[in-house]
This record gives structure tokens, sequence and C-alpha cells, in this order.
């Protein structure tokens, strides 16, 4: 099934030429389904991409998802058109009386940075605090992945001594997970950050599951026992290319960079990556949208009373 994007939307060209089935506004509604409800907080500087490269794992699943873009009122986008902005994206005072399945929250390059000193904090501690009662399921990405952890758990980060840059093996610590069926034992993810969780922390909460994880990386998936809050420390949905921009990029301005990891064929730079990560970012997505699908209410507004039944069971469980 298809997943259906804002009229017009500039990912609709990218997934198209891949063969990816995206119905605009229109056509959806003429459908007599109901489609899962997703919004993406996206908080990446290159919308565009991270648009892309967000909608290319969730059409994988076989369900047609309803996509919403939201964005902060409290920081000016540089990286991307106000009219691209004003068209695709609305501000959060516009989602808060909606119920959603599921709610994506995107990585910022802001991992260096205190959490309070973020220019956006307090408005992104207000929509966590809002997916808690209005999202079914909600998937943080990165810096999103810490910042959820601190403002709901008090896990606190730890700053790296240098930047974790490359592909990582990660562990699987329970092949029976609905969320990682069908996982292989090993699978890679692309990581690209300068702070980790802190997994002595992250242990003394037994309401949090660790599902994969690596030597280098630490924790690389984490989830509530009800897959209320799944969390993903690394960047299942970069593309192939994206470290290698990403190392051009700071090379040619002359900063400081290393070689990602794992990443170029013999560490030549010059050679196309291997695409190492696809199928598991695939299935990641996959599963999370199923369960989603199996668990949400028909009806978006028992979305909270749902999400209440569920939290009962697992603060009796713990």
């Amino acid at each position: 099934m298809p997943i259906n994007i804002p009229d017009g939307l500039p990912a609709k060209t990218t997934l198209h030429q891949e063969h990816i089935f995206a119905l605009e506004e229109e056509a959806a509604h003429r459908q007599d389904i109901r489609p899962l409800r997703v919004a993406i907080l996206n908080l990446m500087p290159k919308k565009i991409e991270t648009e892309t490269q967000i909608l290319r794992l969730i059409s994988k699943s076989p369900l047609q998802v309803d996509i919403d873009f939201m964005r902060v009122s409290s920081h000016e986008s540089t990286h991307v058109s106000a009219d691209h902005l004003v068209k695709f994206y609305a501000p959060f005072s516009d989602f808060k009386e909606n119920n959603y399945d599921g709610l994506i929250i995107t990585g910022a390059p802001v991992e260096q940075m205190p959490f309070e000193q973020v220019d956006y904090w307090d408005e992104l501690c207000e929509i966590i605090d809002w997916s808690q009662e209005h999202v079914f399921s909600t998937m943080s990405l990165c810096w999103g992945a810490l910042a959820m952890l601190w403002h709901l758990h008090q896990v606190p980060k730890r700053q790296l001594g240098s930047k974790l840059f490359g592909v990582f093996p990660q562990h699987l610590c329970d092949e029976y997970n609905f969320l990682t069926n069908g996982f292989d034992e090993v699978h890679n993810m692309p990581h690209s950050r300068h702070a980790a969780i802190d997994a002595n922390e992250l242990a003394k909460h037994p309401e949090l599951q660790v599902l994969s994880q690596g030597f280098e990386t630490g924790p690389a998936l984490i989830a509530t026992q009800d897959f209320h809050e799944i969390y993903v420390t690394g960047h299942f949905e970069y593309g192939r290319d994206t470290l290698a921009d990403e190392y051009w990029r700071d090379f040619k301005l002359g900063l400081p960079i290393r070689l990602p990891e794992n990443y170029f064929p013999d560490n030549d730079p010059e050679r196309q990556p291997i695409f190492t990560w696809r199928s598991h970012a695939n299935l990641l997505y996959r599963n999370w949208l199923n369960w989603i699908y199996q668990m949400t209410p028909y009806e978006l507004d028992r979305i909270p009373e749902r999400i209440h039944a569920l939290r009962e069971r697992m603060e009796e469980k713990f």
C-alpha cells in the first residue's frame, strides 16, 4: 500500500523514480480505508533530504500511512526555504488537539550543547509531553532519542572524546522481540554523533529494554515494554551516500574529520560505499508500523484511552 503525502512534496519525485508508490492527498481520500496517521517532527537542517529518507522507509510497509509534517516555532530554519515550510509543515499548535498512531522525532546537530541551551528545548519538551497522551507510539532518532530519554526518564547523555562516525555492527539482544522480528543476530547501523547514552543510568530503568547494542556504539535500539516509546540512537534512515556527503563536506571546509568507519571499501573515499543496513532499516519501520496497526484503536479519539490502558499494565509489571 502507498504512503499518503502532501500534494506537491518534493520527495515525491525521488520516491517515484525509485518505484515507490506515493499517493497524494486527493487520490488517497477516495480510498475507503482507515490509514495510519503518522506525524514527523523534522529537526534536521536539510529538511527535504530527511523527508525523503524517512518516507522511503515508511513506504516499504504494506499499510497506507497518512503523513503530516510538524515544525517547531521557536527555531528559524536556514537550510530550507520559508515557502517549503509554510506549504508542507505546520506548527505544533495545529497538532495539539489531534491524535496520531505514530510520531517520528528526528535527530539534530546539537548534541554537543546542553539540552537546555537548545533554543527550541522547551517546545520540544512540550511536544514530547503531548505525545505521551496523544500518540500511540513515538520513534525518536539520534539526538531526538537522547533528548527524549533525558526528558522522560532522566537518562543523561555523555559527551564522547571523538565523534562516533561510520557504520557499526549491532548485536541483537532479543531475537523474539516483535520490533526486531526477522533481524539477523548482527545488523549494521550508521552513526554520526558526538554524544552517547549513559548505559549505567539506562540500566536503572527496567521499563526500557535494549533490543540491540554494539561495543563501539552502546545501545542502538531501545524501547519501552509496550513500544509506546522507541529509541534509535543511530541513523537507520540514512541513504547510501549520506555519510560520504558529510565526510566530503567537512573535508572541503578544512574541518577535522576522520574517514567514517566500516563504510568506504578499503577505506577509499573515492569508492562507492556499500549499503549494508538497508534491509534492517526497512524491517524496523515495517515492524513498527505493523505493531501500531495491530494495537492502535480504529477510532483515533480512543488513542488516549488505549495508551492509558497499556500504561497501567506497565506500571503493574514494574
